[in-house]
């Protein structure tokens, strides 16, 4: 699946993901392949990601928004 995470200035990672976990306002969860549609509100905290060569990877956000919608995950960061 893909991720998008950007900021008002620019975009900080852009990619293919095998799994994504997000800081949620209630608590942090995981975004996996076919996952059903959403949005969620972020708090800060980390965002992270295991890309498709197995690595793990860690981004500051100061919040945000999140939308998951056909295997695309968009995160909107502060």
């Amino acid at each position: 699946m893909k991720i998008e995470i950007v900021t008002p200035d620019t975009t900080i990672y852009e990619g293919e993901v095998s799994l994504a976990q997000l800081p949620g306002l209630d608590g942090s969860f995981e975004i996996l392949y076919n996952h059903a549609p959403m949005i969620a509100v972020l708090k800060k905290g980390k965002v992270k990601v295991i890309d498709d060569k197995k690595a793990t990877l860690f981004f500051d956000v100061n919040g945000g928004v999140a939308e998951i919608l056909k295997n695309r995950i968009l995160v909107l960061a502060e």
